[in-house]
């Protein structure tokens, strides 16, 4: 039974920085393709940053990149959102994701390809 945890979130100013983990059970973060989404109030949930198994590549939501860096410690099997420059429309609860499903086509950062998701953790950002 596959079990995400998070934990990171918090409140910032407008430009603050927060780092966001993801720990796991059941599940090896380097043999997977791991992902981090965020849903704020009254919207759908948004993919925001995916990085593929076995391999450091990564995907970005166009808003984030540059400011959120996704990466992994194999050693630790923890997955993590480096988030700089935090603006008030980031704030949302924030979700990692796991059970990947592979189509024929469309985006990474479609939440329908991803089954296994955690509890959340909130991000405020106050301007």
């Amino acid at each position: 039974h596959v079990q995400l945890v998070e934990s990171g979130g918090g409140s910032v100013q407008d430009g603050g920085s927060l780092t966001l983990s993801c720990a796991p059970s059941g599940l090896d973060v380097s043999a997977n393709n791991m992902a981090w989404f965020r849903q704020a109030p009254g919207q759908q949930r948004e993919g925001v940053a995916v990085i593929y198994k076995g391999t450091t590549t990564a995907s970005y939501e166009t808003s984030v990149k540059g400011r959120f860096t996704i990466s992994r410690d194999s050693a630790k099997n923890e997955l993590y959102l480096q988030m700089n420059n935090l603006k008030p429309w980031d704030a949302a609860v924030y979700y990692c994701a796991a059970g990947f499903r592979y189509t024929a086509s469309g985006s990474a950062l479609d939440a329908r390809r991803w089954n296994i998701w955690g509890q959340g953790t909130q991000v405020t950002v106050s301007s």
